[in-house]
């Protein structure tokens, strides 16, 4: 599955209608968020059991201030409606698949 966007409108209703979501806080301006961009993608298509959510900070502000995103980009991961995991900061497309699988 393609990522999908994420809105301040859509947010906390992917997250209860999704078992696993990783949600992404970006920004094009972002020169690490542009590199990780391409490793969410492969993601998403390879593992199906998790949604990845891009959220743009400049366009949806609210969600990213309600979680405390200081620095981008930040991934929080949502397990059941949950927030179970975060990670910061531009990494390896395996660093991150790791990241994921530790917290399914």
């Amino acid at each position: 599955m393609p990522t999908v966007k994420s809105t301040d409108e859509t947010f906390e209703k992917m997250i209860k209608d999704n078992k696993v979501v990783v949600v992404d806080f970006w920004a094009t301006w972002c020169n690490p968020c542009l590199i990780i961009a391409p490793h969410l993608e492969a993601i998403s298509e390879e593992m199906k059991e998790v949604v990845i959510a891009k959220h743009n900070i400049d366009e949806q502000p609210n969600f990213p201030v309600k979680f405390g995103v200081r620095g981008i980009p930040t991934m929080l991961l949502f397990k059941d409606g949950e927030l179970a995991s975060t990670k910061v900061g531009a990494t390896t497309k395996s660093d991150l698949q790791g990241w994921i699988k530790s917290n399914l």
